[in-house]
C-alpha cells in the first residue's frame, strides 16, 4: 500500500506544530520536510473552430465509410486469417476453382431456422459418404433496411454459414472453409473441405 502524500495545508499545519515543540537533540541538524509533488498538468482539449466542422442539416444523411455497421472483419478477411489445415497444393487448386465439388446444397432464400439444420444434415451425410469437397450456396444477400433502430446485417446466411461450420457438431468433420471461385458462385458460395471419414 502506497503512502499518502501531505497536501499544502497539512505541511503548513505541521510546520506550526513543529515550531512550538522543543527539540530532544539540539545538536543534530533540523531535517527538511519533503515538499508535496506538484499535480500533473492536464492536457488541454483540442478546440475545433466552427470552420473545421462540416455543417449538418436536419434530414441529411451522414457520409458512409463503406464499412457498414459491423466492427468485425469481413467474411473474406476472416477466412483468409484462418490457418490452412489441408494440403497446400489442394488448397491452391480449390481457391482457383480447379477442384470439382462432389456435392452441393443451395440455402438461397431459406430462413436461418431452416438453413441451419439443412446445412448440418447435408454436411454430415456428405462426410458419411466419404465426400471431401462440397459447395454450400448462400447467395450474396439483399440490401434491405426496414428502417428499424437495429441495423440488419447484409447477407445473414453468408455471415452465419462459416460460423456454423466451425461450431459443433460440424467442427470435427470440417477441415477448411473458403469462399468459392467465381466459376462456382464466387462470394455467394463456400467451398467446404471435409476430413476423411474413418
Amino acid at each position: 500500500m502506497s503512502r499518502r502524500r501531505l497536501n499544502d495545508e497539512e505541511v503548513a499545519l505541521w510546520k506550526k506544530v513543529a515550531e512550538t515543540a522543543e527539540r530532544l537533540h539540539p545538536e543534530r541538524p533540523r531535517a527538511e520536510l519533503p515538499k508535496p509533488k506538484p499535480k500533473p498538468m492536464k492536457k488541454p482539449k483540442a478546440h475545433h473552430s466552427p470552420a473545421d466542422l462540416e455543417m449538418f442539416q436536419v434530414g441529411s444523411k451522414a457520409g458512409s465509410t463503406g464499412a457498414g455497421h459491423s466492427l468485425a472483419p469481413s467474411i473474406r478477411e476472416g477466412l483468409r486469417r484462418d490457418p490452412v489445415q489441408m494440403d497446400a497444393k489442394q488448397y491452391g487448386k480449390m481457391k482457383r476453382g480447379k477442384l470439382v465439388p462432389e456435392g452441393r446444397i443451395d440455402l438461397h432464400g431459406m430462413t436461418m431456422d431452416k438453413a441451419h439444420p439443412a446445412l448440418i444434415g447435408f454436411v454430415q451425410r456428405a462426410h458419411a459418404q466419404g465426400k471431401r469437397l462440397v459447395l454450400v450456396i448462400t447467395g450474396k444477400g439483399k440490401h434491405r433496411d426496414e428502417g428499424g433502430p437495429i441495423p440488419v446485417r447484409y447477407g445473414v446466411l453468408k455471415h452465419n454459414v462459416p460460423q456454423w461450420l466451425k461450431m459443433a457438431p460440424l467442427n470435427h468433420i470440417v477441415m477448411q472453409v473458403q469462399e468459392a471461385h467465381i466459376s462456382h458462385g464466387g462470394s455467394g458460395a463456400y467451398y467446404v473441405y471435409l476430413r476423411r471419414s474413418r
